[in-house]
């Protein structure tokens, strides 16, 4: 007589018990934020939901918080334009949102607002995992841009020991956000900073058009965005030989945190580089 064995992993259920999270943002619909934390509720049998949310203006973000004060939503990640507001509008602030300004986690309860950042522990799990070798201590990290995702990972790249260069083409931006992170950063002139960098990261929405000629050999090459994977930064990097890191093992390493924060359990060992490919192949 065959034995039949429950499976290992239930898939999960929605019930009145059902945690909501979301990812909010404008535009959104090309986060992959949603795949990513479904594919773990869905592995970890855990009754809860993320969607997407995409308020057209600060006030439409104002409301979403507020119901997340009122108890309909349990908690959410926070991108761009709306993470500077996300900061001004918690009650309680975590150390590493503090040091940058801006929050991509909010978590409700009990009428509160807590904000915390994971922008910085996700470029640090992509070096570590796409990098190895990489030593950020004492390392010179050269930052393309100055806006949202710029402060959103100097704060962890200088509590690493890394000294920081900004360049950015409005240079009061620029300074703006190097007066907030004291005197390991600095503003650089001009593209000839990129010689003596030993990681440089695109934090810009545009592929940058600087020339990755004057790197050194052995120079590590980041893009934070992730759509392409390989962006035409990071394949002209490769052309040359460099190592190079991308925007979704970021993506990957701010989520594990994200999704603890939200529903309340650690993620469960899953794939998601593997989910997200398969995601993404699927809509091409």
């Amino acid at each position: 007589m065959k034995i039949e064995t429950e499976p290992a992993v239930r898939p999960a259920r929605i019930t009145g018990q059902v945690r909501l999270g979301g990812v909010v943002g404008n535009p959104i619909g090309h986060s992959l934020s949603p795949i990513l934390h479904n594919a773990w509720l869905e592995a970890a049998a855990v009754d809860g939901s993320y969607v997407a949310f995409q308020p057209k203006d600060p006030n439409g973000f104002r409301t979403l918080v507020a119901a997340g004060r009122a108890g309909l939503i349990q908690g959410l990640n926070v991108t761009a334009p709306f993470k500077e507001q996300a900061f001004a509008l918690a009650d309680d602030i975590a150390p590493a949102a503090k040091a940058t300004g801006s929050a991509n986690i909010l978590v409700f309860e009990d009428g509160r607002v807590r904000a915390d950042s994971a922008d910085g522990a996700g470029v640090l799990y992509a070096l570590a995992e796409q990098a190895p070798a990489f030593e950020l201590n004492g390392a010179h990290v050269v930052m393309l841009g100055a806006g949202g995702a710029a402060r959103a990972v100097a704060g962890a790249l200088v509590q690493a020991g890394a000294r920081l260069s900004i360049l950015n083409r409005t240079r009061s931006r620029a300074e703006a956000l190097a007066a907030d992170l004291g005197a390991a950063v600095a503003v650089a002139e001009d593209e000839g900073v990129l010689a003596g960098a030993d990681l440089v990261i695109n934090a810009l929405s545009a592929p940058p058009t600087i020339d990755l000629s004057v790197l050194k050999a052995d120079a590590v090459v980041m893009d934070m965005t992730y759509k392409p994977v390989l962006t035409p930064f990071l394949a002209a990097a490769q052309a040359r030989g460099l190592i190079t890191v991308d925007g979704l093992a970021m993506l990957i390493g701010q989520a594990g945190p994200s999704f603890e924060a939200i529903f309340g359990v650690p993620p469960p060992p899953l794939d998601l580089r593997a989910v997200a490919m398969a995601h993404l192949e699927d809509a091409a």
